[in-house]
């Protein structure tokens, strides 16, 4: 099937990278500017991760790398269609394969988060983020849990306030440790 658009890959890596973030595919404006959250989900993944532009667009500290690299379209009611089937298999395993020194991965949302930690992921998103000890606490490379930082998650980070209290001071630190 193909794509809507143009295919352009938008992601971000390097073999110095340490911390990983995999987010679901680029939306309309990422794939506009080529540039890896490069929207308003960007600005509150930023805030999340207690960085600013600059250090979150150094490919040496950090890799972003989507399910889906490039965009999928919307469906019928105007929301991004999920990541494409075909991407994530035909490439991911090699992409890993040239990010040798990832020692954290930052999952947001649930595609990334069954592909990268299936054997974590509960019922539902918000039991598995709920649960975020068990992944980051369980080897190298540890894994961190994540809504989408999207602006339609806004209603779910009201209702689930401890992810502001508990894992967002964790997931800094981290953020601080890998990229110092």
């Amino acid at each position: 099937m193909p794509l809507p658009h143009a295919p352009r890959p938008v992601l971000q890596a390097s073999p110095n990278a340490r911390l990983l973030i995999v987010g679901q595919a680029p939306g309309a404006r990422v794939n506009a500017s080529g540039l890896p959250f490069d929207d308003p989900s960007g600005d509150r993944l930023r805030f999340w991760l207690g960085i600013g532009r600059e250090l979150f667009y150094d490919r040496r500290k950090i890799a972003i790398v989507p399910m889906g690299f490039c965009f999928p379209g919307y469906d019928a009611k105007g929301s991004d269609l999920p990541p494409r089937r075909e991407c994530a298999p035909r490439w991911r395993a090699r992409l890993m394969g040239e990010l040798p020194l990832i020692e954290t991965i930052v999952c947001l949302g649930s595609h990334a988060q069954k592909w990268h930690m299936s054997h974590f992921c509960r019922a539902t998103l918000t039991e598995t983020v709920r649960h975020w000890r068990e992944p980051f606490h369980s080897g190298v490379p540890r894994v961190l849990p994540l809504p989408h930082p999207s602006w339609r998650n806004s209603a779910w980070l009201k209702k689930n306030p401890w992810l502001e209290a508990e894992l967002l001071p964790v997931l800094r630190r981290e953020v601080a440790r890998l990229t110092a």
